[in-house]
């Protein structure tokens, strides 16, 4: 069986469409995945009631060679998705109160900690070089870090910048390839570890463009870029609630953002109320209102 294949789910279909012996084996597995891939074959038979020799025609017609390579991909599935398994059902004793704490409560929290740990002088200096370049370039993959590439992108063309976001990896690796030293390349990866966004960067850096990130200290991406904000946010474990972590990246975007605009000075102001005023006869003529919405 080839690494990328998944053995969960295909279990998950001989449990429903097996014959009655390996529906037994697929619910035993299904219902104790560390157990069945760490007992004897004789033990897993005995507690399914079926044969070892079936154990094994049941491992080889999931596509593994034998019963140690049925063991060795079930353990593999716990170590990397093991808490998606069973897990323990919804209280639905006052669901909605604890669904608000949890996630306002971990908002907050994220947010308060990009307050207490930022380095605004690094900021600062992200600011002096982006409103200097002459063009932006801001790279993002998956979901959180495409996101804030995009908002970044977003934040800063109000400011009369010359910005773009790309999330393709294709694209990224095409338009580092034409960056010169007056693009300032910014890169978001939670990770760090985003093959398109790190080869990017490097890329960039080649051709003389100034490289920032916010990524995980140590990350290969870290060690890519020129200047690095560090983007730490330890998860909570709760499966079902969204993670924190764009609360945090979405901070950071604004500070950087604001101290962008501060450092380019009134002159911004006019950009901005330029894009008021054209939106003024299509939208509500609020003032009031955030720009653009």
């Amino acid at each position: 069986m080839k690494a990328t294949q998944d053995i969960i789910a295909r279990v998950r279909r001989w449990a429903a469409d097996g014959s009655k012996a390996e529906r037994r084996l697929a619910s035993l597995v299904l219902s104790d995945l560390s157990y069945v891939s760490k007992a004897p074959i004789a033990e897993i038979a005995s507690r399914a009631g079926v044969s070892e020799p079936t154990v094994t025609r049941f491992a080889r017609a999931l596509g593994c060679e034998g019963i140690r390579d049925f063991k060795y991909h079930l353990a593999q599935a716990l170590a990397v998705g093991g808490s998606y398994l069973n897990p323990s059902p919804l209280r639905r004793e006052e669901r909605e109160e604890r669904i608000l704490a949890t996630v306002c409560g971990n908002a907050a929290a994220a947010i308060e900690r990009v307050r207490s740990s930022i380095d605004m002088e690094t900021v600062g200096l992200i600011a002096d070089q982006m409103s200097t370049a002459r063009s932006i370039l801001s790279y993002g993959s998956g979901g959180n870090s495409s996101l804030m590439s995009m908002e970044l992108h977003n934040r800063l063309f109000r400011l009369g910048l010359s910005v773009i976001a790309h999330s393709d990896g294709q694209m990224q690796r095409m338009t580092a390839s034409v960056a010169t030293p007056e693009t300032l390349v910014v890169a978001f990866s939670i990770s760090g570890y985003s093959p398109s966004v790190v080869d990017s960067v490097r890329t960039a850096r080649h051709y003389g463009a100034r490289t920032v990130a916010v990524t995980a200290p140590g990350s290969a991406l870290a060690r890519e870029a020129e200047i690095l904000l560090p983007f730490v946010v330890p998860e909570d474990g709760n499966l079902y609630k969204p993670t924190s972590a764009r609360y945090t990246m979405m901070a950071i975007v604004d500070l950087i953002a604001m101290t962008t605009a501060e450092a380019i000075g009134p002159s911004v102001l006019e950009g901005l109320r330029r894009i008021k005023h054209s939106l003024a006869a299509v939208n509500v003529n609020d003032p009031k209102l955030p720009l653009g919405d």
